[in-house]
Parts: structure tokens; sequence; C-alpha cells
């Protein structure tokens, strides 16, 4: 009886440690899956984190990732500080601005270090809004309020002189929505990216007023270089899964190295037809036009991070008055990029 009772116990034992084990494992394993939201899956500037999967470069580091998309970076943010994606792929800026209000976040994987983005003014407002400093008693198209689009309008009307209380901010979102409102005249100019840039420019309806999906003119609108698209996540989460993170900067930077050596008519061909749209023509010269953006190896540049801290602190009043107590280092990381093995 007595050895009956012991072997129950045993058995009992042992299915306890196999069920733990078989939980740890399950936890083990969901480190390797990763939910990534993207600020609008179809911006080129936002394009390696689609490229890399077209590519097989998840596949190959053995890392399920799920690509999820919101047409903004301020919607994209919430839902990681919300805890329902580990990732997001969007502008650099939002770890400054979150750090101000208490939470953690940095760029693991920086993308680029320009935005990428530029000023459209509606063709029929071109005579009257010739420079940013026109943009009082305008309305100006942004994604949404509190994102990248919002904080690179405010930056450049007040370089400017121009106050926020001066001119009105319009949620246009982007790519079709953004067209229509500059259709409709909803909107006299607003900041948005390609492909969105190329086909307003095509069909006549908008000019470029600042473009800043180059070096020279980001540094001749925001006094230098401005990181924005990146990968970022929190920071408690990098600390716990560093493995799982490792392997994203290695698909990541795969992914950028292989951009650096490939044209827009080699990288359009990879990218899903739908984000041409009926003009694949477009597309590739859109790409062309922003490829430019993209690091090669996906490290944040210092000079960059301590711009982008500079210029949020012209306007924004989360940040002004507290940049001496804001941590750029909290703010990113080169660890994960720096590990990348030279393929």
């Amino acid at each position: 009886m007595k050895r009956r009772i012991a072997a129950a116990a045993a058995l009992a034992l042992l299915g306890g440690t196999l069920a733990a084990c078989a939980g740890n494992a399950g936890a083990a394993g969901e480190t390797e899956k990763v939910k990534i939201m993207i600020g609008g899956i179809d911006k080129i500037i936002y394009l390696p984190a689609k490229l890399t999967e077209q590519l097989g470069f998840f596949a190959d580091e053995g890392v399920e990732v799920q690509l999820l998309t919101e047409p903004s970076g301020a919607q994209a943010e919430n839902v990681l500080i919300s805890g329902d994606v580990q990732g997001v792929v969007g502008f650099y800026d939002h770890a400054i601005d979150l750090q101000t209000k208490g939470k953690c976040i940095q760029s693991v994987v920086q993308f680029a270090d320009v935005p990428g983005e530029a000023e459209v003014v509606a063709t029929d407002k071109a005579g009257d809004i010739t420079s940013t400093a026109d943009f009082a008693g305008r309305r100006l198209g942004i994604t949404s309020p509190g994102s990248s689009t919002d904080f690179l309008t405010r930056a450049l009307a007040t370089a400017a002189g121009v106050q926020p209380s001066d001119y009105t901010t319009v949620k246009a979102g982007a790519g079709q929505t953004f067209i229509a409102a500059m259709e409709q005249g909803s909107i006299d100019a607003g900041m948005t990216t390609d492909p969105t840039i190329a086909r307003l420019v095509a069909s006549g309806q908008g000019k470029v007023l600042v473009d800043m999906r180059t070096q020279e003119g980001t540094e001749a609108a925001l006094g230098g270089l401005y990181p924005a698209s990146s990968l970022y996540m929190d920071c408690d989460w990098v600390a716990a899964n560093k493995p799982t993170v490792q392997k994203l900067a290695n698909a990541f930077v795969r992914t950028l190295g292989w951009i650096d050596t490939h044209s827009a008519a080699d990288i359009a061909a990879e990218m899903p037809k739908e984000y041409a749209g009926d003009d694949p023509e477009l597309y590739r010269n859109a790409i062309d036009d922003s490829k430019g953006m993209f690091t090669a190896d996906g490290v944040m540049p210092t000079e960059g991070a301590e711009n982008v801290l500079r210029v949020l602190a012209s306007f924004s009043p989360n940040v002004q008055g507290k940049e001496d107590t804001i941590d750029l280092s909290r703010t990113y990381t080169t660890e994960f990029v720096s590990a990348v093995p030279e393929s």
C-alpha cells in the first residue's frame, strides 16, 4: 500500500514537473513570436519592415514576426504601451517624447537618419504658400495629433516664427485619405511620405515645399540629421528578450544592407504588387527618391539623436525645459546592431 502511495506521489510530482517544463518551453517559444506594429505598412519610410519579410530574413533567423499596421505612428505607439505588440516600426522621436511621460522606449535598429517626409502644398495654393512662414491661417494636414508628422509640422512652423495657434492641423491620414483631403480643399498643405508625395506631384495636385527625404534637405529644414524610422521597443522587454531582439536586428540590418546595394527597381520587384497600385513606374521612382534615407548598418548617429532632442525642445511642451533631464542613452541602443554578424 505504501509503495502504491509512494508511486502515485512520484507520478504526481513527475506530472507537475513535466507540466512546469512544458509551460516554460511554451514561454521560451513565445519569445520567438513577435508582433510589430507599423505606422503605415505601405509607406516607403517603413519599407524595410515588409521587405525583410518578403526576403525571408525573419525566417532565416528563426523568428516568427507578425507585421500589423496602423495609419499613424501615434496610434502604433499606444498599442506598444498597452502591451499588445512587442515592437513598433515608427519614428525615433517618440522615444524622447515618451521618456518625459515616464515611459522607457528605445530604438534598437535605426532604419533612417532623415525623416523621409515632405511638406506638400496644394498646387492652387502654391502661389500663396511659398515658405513655412506662410503657414499662418492655413489648414495643414498631418496623419494624427501626436504623430511625427505633427511634430515636424510644429517644428517647421516654430522655426519660421509661426505659433501653433496661428494655424489649424487637420487629421488627414496618409495615402488616399491625404490625397482626398487635398483634392477636396480640406487642407492647404500637409506633411506626408512617398508614395503619396510622388502621386500628388505626378498628378499635378501638389508641389513639394520642404523636402526632408535627403540629408541636405533635412539639414536645411531642421539644422542637422533627424533620425526617424526605426524599430523601437519597450526597454524592459528588450532587457528580458535579448536573444530575440538580436535576431530581429540581424534580419533588419541584413535588409538595410540589401537596400544599400540594390536598385529601386530591384526593391520594388520584391514588394507586394498592390503597394505599387496601378502605376509601378511611379512606385519605383518614389523608392528611388527616398531610398537614400536608409542607413546601411542600423546604427543611430549620436549627433542625430541630439538634434532630435533640440528640435523637440523648440516647440514641444512635453520636452521644453526638460532637455537636461532627458537621458538620450535610454532612448536608443547600438548593442544589437553592433553584434550583427558580417555577411
